[in-house]
């Protein structure tokens, strides 16, 4: 068995009581204090995750622009220097690679924020399909990602920049060589929770650092470090997906309901355009939709979904939202059972338990 990989940020989990697990081969915080407790703190004040685990790919060279709209499905030509795009990387029959997010630093460098079980595959990927003149570096090992999210982020991290006024990073934009407290940071404000907030890029050797900086300052905000477990119900309410459930190389982008990532309009001729285009013209075979249990029971990733005697799908991630305090799950159903208020009905421990089809997002953060 293989040891698992640790982010540099592992030696201060047990100081502030953290309980690991295996998560993709890493060992990563699974939680604090509670789930619960820590999904309330970032959903009403302030939590600081490490993240340290994703992965970081560099794009560069005179024809990165060309070579990233055959491999992604979003525009990058719509991006400017300073923005930040979320993006699909698809197979040629519509699979999913991988989800990601592209900086655009300068004309002519590029950085891809990957998942981390698929920073080996991605890169692979990428160097598969190379072309002259473009330049690829993974440079994941030298990079640490936090994460500080909630409706008081912006004030915790003000704190740290003396140089640079927060508030003027719009979302899905960035700005790099930020100073926070002498370290070098990019800082980009986006995140996987569904609330305001940031991602900060740092040197590895910094993160620790930075991280005791973070809790420090946000102290009177009531600040906490966040587990992965709490990550997952955070992004699960605001329907986010999670490579692996909601999207694999057998779930296409338009299944999966990020459809706005692919641009079928672009001119180039990405991996899987011509399935995509189908799919968005007629409609996908199959559609995440989201489900709330009428029995009592819990749907869980992998549970099958039935509907009047027949196999309409199975549940891609299922808990008890614990802003909503109801049982709903994320499923993914053939296209026929996913108008709302369909009955369905969830195998749980060999039991049909009844469900209904609802809207998603669950959760969607409240307008300043």
């Amino acid at each position: 068995m293989s040891e698992l990989k640790r982010t540099p940020l592992y030696q201060v989990y047990k100081k502030n009581g953290g309980k690991t697990i295996d998560f993709g081969g890493w060992e990563l915080p699974v939680q604090f204090s509670s789930i619960k407790e820590e999904h309330e703190t970032v959903r009403t004040k302030v939590g600081l995750f490490d993240v340290s685990h994703m992965g970081e790919i560099e794009v560069k060279g005179p024809e990165s622009i060309a070579f990233l709209q055959r491999m992604l499905t979003n525009d990058v030509l719509k991006l400017s220097a300073g923005g930040a795009q979320y993006t699909a990387m698809c197979y040629a029959n519509g699979g999913t690679v991988d989800d990601l997010i592209v900086y655009k630093k300068s004309e002519g460098n590029y950085l891809l924020v990957v998942n981390a079980a698929n920073i080996d595959k991605d890169f692979n990927w990428l160097q598969a399909n190379i072309v002259e003149d473009v330049e690829l570096n993974n440079i994941s090992s030298e990079i640490a990602q936090l994460a500080i999210q909630g409706p008081l982020a912006e004030i915790v991290l003000q704190k740290l920049s003396k140089n640079t006024d927060l508030s003027e990073i719009g979302f899905f934009r960035f700005k790099d060589q930020v100073d926070l407290n002498g370290i070098n940071a990019l800082v980009s404000r986006t995140g996987y929770t569904g609330e305001d907030g940031f991602e900060i890029y740092c040197r590895s050797e910094d993160a620790v650092t930075l991280w005791k900086q973070l809790l420090e300052a946000g102290e009177q905000e009531g600040i906490q470090p966040i587990g992965l477990g709490a990550r997952d119900t955070l992004r699960f309410e605001a329907k986010l997906p999670l490579y692996g459930q909601e999207l694999s190389a057998d779930i296409t982008p338009i299944e999966a309901g990020i459809g706005f990532a692919v641009k079928t309009d672009k001119n180039a001729d990405f991996f899987g355009k011509a399935v995509l285009t189908e799919q968005k013209e007629k409609g996908a075979p199959r559609k995440l939709v989201g489900i709330e249990m009428i029995d009592r029971g819990i749907p869980r990733h992998g549970y099958r979904v039935y509907s009047a005697g027949e196999l309409a799908g199975e549940v891609t991630t299922g808990t008890q939202s614990p802003t909503l305090k109801k049982n709903v799950g994320l499923a993914l159903l053939k296209k026929e059972f996913t108008d709302l208020g369909t009955e369905v009905e969830v195998e749980i421990r060999s039991k049909r338990l009844k469900a209904k089809v609802v809207a998603t997002p669950f959760y969607k953060r409240p307008k300043k």
